[in-house]
């Protein structure tokens, strides 16, 4: 039975009865930006003798530390992380690249005998590890890119997203719309092979046992949560930290500066809009990557073990991996 060919449901049911019997297990914990996951993971991570495997984009590039709230020094010294800090600002760390690193480290883990948890937030990055995904194999074409490039550039990243919308719909749900760089990517696929980007990313079966892992609040309490990330970030040095990467030659369509509020941040000290433009800009689209963080992660998904942070989250989640590990 070839996989692409189920539907969504049936292809689930057909990975859970295969993956049963696995013996390589990976935790995998999900949820949106801010919810905690990191914590909750290093919690957890500590207690079950497991290493962290970070699947947040934002989390790759040197020297951008305070705008993605990654996991300090001190936090990544009481277990071992991977995939963090692994490429400088003007590197590309494709879908591809990160898919083949991450099945390399939880392979790696598991040679240890040491449990993987596989943590974070954007959505294809996890489903390419956990659903084997099957990517375009697409060679770049330069002409082509430029040209949609310019193009971007002349219409404006949210408009040549919405063209994106009109030809694949699926893929620009997933996609940000100020992703210039992911935008161009699919529409160049298109163009190229004359199919939507979003059916050549066929899954396959996990070679993973996999237990799914979500972490929720309530949608008020996520973004009381969110206002005061952004407050400690400006209150930490983001200013500086962007101020610095610009100085050190980093420009603003390099990959690692479409993170939210890099940009915005850059257009402050470049005298465009003033600080408090910054805040409100960055909380309105940190809002709209939740919405789409939802579209990966559904409440009402069967196979994703959902739980509300709260008092004792640990404590419960602890005792479901045990379960799931016959310990």
């Amino acid at each position: 039975m070839k996989t692409q060919s189920l539907s969504s449901n049936q292809w689930k049911i057909e990975v859970h009865r295969k993956q049963s019997a696995l013996p390589n297990p990976l935790i995998v914990i999900l949820g949106p930006t801010a919810v905690g996951k990191s914590e909750i993971a290093i919690q957890l991570a500590e207690r079950l003798d497991g290493e962290i495997v970070s699947a947040d984009s934002r989390l790759f590039y040197r020297g951008m530390d305070i705008g993605t709230a990654k996991p300090t020094e001190v936090e990544r010294s009481r277990v071992p992380h991977h995939l963090i800090d692994v490429a400088g600002v003007d590197e590309v760390w494709s879908l591809a690249v990160f898919q083949e690193a991450a099945q390399k480290t939880i392979a790696g883990i598991q040679a240890r005998e040491h449990l993987p948890f596989l943590v974070g937030g954007t959505g294809q990055y996890v489903h390419a590890v956990t659903e084997a995904w099957d990517l375009p194999k697409q060679e770049p074409d330069p002409t082509l890119r430029a040209v949609l490039e310019a193009w971007g550039r002349a219409l404006g990243e949210e408009e040549i997203h919405h063209c994106l919308s009109i030809v694949d719909p699926q893929a620009a749900a997933v996609i940000e719309p100020r992703n210039l760089r992911r935008t161009v990517r699919a529409l160049e696929v298109i163009f190229r092979t004359g199919k939507r980007f979003s059916d050549q990313r066929r899954r396959g079966i996990s070679p993973y046992k996999l237990l799914l892992l979500g972490l929720t609040r309530p949608r008020v309490e996520l973004y009381v949560r969110i206002d005061a990330r952004i407050q400690a970030m400006l209150d930490a040095g983001f200013v500086e930290e962007v101020r610095d990467l610009l100085g050190r030659g980093y420009t603003l369509d390099l990959p690692g500066m479409s993170a939210i509020g890099y940009r915005q941040i850059a257009a402050y000290i470049q005298g465009q809009i003033t600080l408090d433009e910054v805040v409100t800009q960055i909380k309105r689209l940190t809002r709209q990557f939740v919405r789409r963080q939802a579209n990966w992660f559904k409440l009402d998904d069967p196979y994703i073990h959902w739980f509300q942070v709260g008092a004792g989250t640990v404590e419960k989640m602890e005792e479901v991996i045990r379960e799931f590990l016959g310990k």
